[in-house]
């Protein structure tokens, strides 16, 4: 898995993360740990690992991703959580099936074999309705669309060329993949109890970004 980077955003992760990067560090992946500056708990925590530490330069969980992408010099790369919640055993998997000339591989917690310990009735019934809208908008073939737990070509990430800073990030990138022509498809993944703090998105704020930039996607009012 030489070929391979993590990408971790880790806004207060300081409880979670050195447990995180134990679990993979047997992986032979490289890892980027995106952290705001400021956050000395969570950067004293994994100074003791075999990672690069990226300080953020601006705020939120989309914009932590993209700047992470920027040092990747590996020929894939996946976006994994700070708080335990993916499972480490998903990546060789996922980057197998990559590997057969495909684009973006999409972990899912709603197929088959698949499911979550972390999932409330409000982020599943959010899904399901996040998930149809890019169904029936996009077209886009995926049953877990909200879920970021996922690995692609680094070229790929690149060439679509990501703004949004914040969680709608997570459906920009299958908006922008499909429109492309790219080869995505999604796998069956368990999503595990987070280990320590609180979910960093609050449904209500964060889903109302994701829907309006769904909107606007629709009506080509963005790029």
């Amino acid at each position: 898995m030489r070929n391979l980077t993590l990408i971790i955003p880790a806004k207060n992760e300081s409880d979670s993360l050195p447990a995180v990067l134990n679990e993979i560090k047997d992986y032979e992946c490289k890892i980027i740990i995106i952290v705001e500056p400021n956050d000395i708990k969570t950067i004293e925590s994994c100074k003791n690992f075999n990672c690069k530490i990226i300080h953020q330069s601006k705020t939120g969980y989309g914009n932590a991703i993209i700047e992470g992408m920027k040092k990747v010099d590996t020929e894939f790369l996946c976006i994994f959580n700070a708080d335990g919640s993916f499972d480490p055993k998903d990546l060789n998997k996922m980057l197998r099936e990559c590997e057969k000339n495909l684009d973006f591989i999409f972990a899912s917690r709603y197929m088959k074999s698949g499911g979550s310990d972390d999932d409330t009735w409000i982020t599943t019934l959010g899904n399901f309705i996040f998930t149809k809208i890019g169904n029936i908008f996009f077209s886009i073939q995926l049953t877990d669309i909200l879920y970021t737990f996922l690995l692609g070509k680094t070229k790929s990430f690149e060439s679509l060329d990501l703004k949004c800073n914040d969680f709608s990030l997570c459906v920009e990138i299958p908006i922008k993949a499909k429109r492309a022509g790219m080869n995505l498809i999604d796998i069956p993944s368990h999503e595990r109890k987070r280990i320590a703090g609180e979910k960093k998105v609050n449904e209500f704020m964060d889903g109302l970004k994701i829907l309006l930039y769904m909107i606007k996607s629709f009506f080509r009012l963005i790029n």
